[in-house]
């Protein structure tokens, strides 16, 4: 019997698309038999709730309300409550895991970074990024980005996703030894694209955020909560969405994936 842990989840407080408060999400899990949650709203630059007109502590403050409120609730019924946040690139989402609310005040130029730049800085404090839903296609894009230069881990299974779009994920990150996360991507209680939630389950129980970057960083200590069909081949993969990868210098060229 393992320890299970949610990796990704908005806030109706934080994220724009989030439909229930985070108070909402601390007795869901925990009835679940979920050991703790990640809130990991949309930030600055995605799609968020906070007023972006407001002076940078105060939105970094406001930003992380949520996250405050769903901790405080989760010490008083045994449920550990982490932080992390969301950022965008036009699409390319990026979770970010080990920085506080005191290290986003202090960077107010974090909105400021590009893809490369993020990754170096974030490594340079000691935090973990793993690219969120790398193979997802949405009406609102034009092409898959990819960038395995540019994060710790892939989540390669996502509860927003079509499967399909998890399998390609999978097959990539398994051809090219990148490690590997899973998560709900949940923004409403109760309620998944795929019916169900994703997460990881370690062998030890997680005290602070560190313990599970740790994981995630070694590749080893936990398995990933998943449907057991999530990774069954399909053969009605779009051709619609061209794919590009960055390289280590940020320069991109394109990627078959047939």
């Amino acid at each position: 019997m393992g320890y299970r842990y949610e990796t990704h989840l908005h806030t109706q407080e934080s994220s724009a698309c989030g439909k229930s408060p985070a108070a909402e999400y601390v007795p869901y899990y925990k009835e679940l038999g979920y050991d703790g949650i990640m809130v990991t709203d949309h930030f600055y630059l995605g799609n968020t709730a906070i007023d972006r007109s407001l002076p940078w502590e105060q939105w970094v403050e406001e930003y992380c309300r949520p996250y405050r409120e769903a901790k405080a609730i989760g010490e008083k019924v045994g449920l550990k409550v982490f932080f992390g946040w969301e950022t965008s690139y036009n699409a390319e989402d990026f979770l970010i895991y080990g920085l506080g609310e005191e290290w986003l005040k202090a960077h107010p130029d974090v909105i400021l970074w590009n893809q490369a730049e993020q990754y170096e800085h974030i490594k340079a404090a000691g935090g973990v990024v793993v690219q969120a839903h790398p193979f997802r296609e949405r009406d609102y894009m034009t092409e898959i980005k990819l960038h395995p230069f540019h994060c710790d881990a892939w989540e390669i299974a996502n509860a927003g996703n079509e499967g399909y779009m998890d399998e390609l994920a999978l097959r990539y990150a398994k051809a090219h030894g990148l490690r590997m996360t899973a998560g709900s991507d949940i923004h409403k209680v109760g309620v998944t694209h795929a019916g169900s939630l994703f997460g990881v389950e370690t062998e030890k129980p997680l005290e602070c955020i560190e313990d599970y970057m740790k994981l995630v960083l070694s590749g080893e200590g936990y398995r990933l909560i998943v449907d057991e069909d999530r990774f069954d081949e399909r053969a009605d993969k779009p051709k619609e969405f061209r794919t590009f990868l960055y390289d280590e210098n940020n320069e991109r060229s394109e990627l078959y994936t047939d």
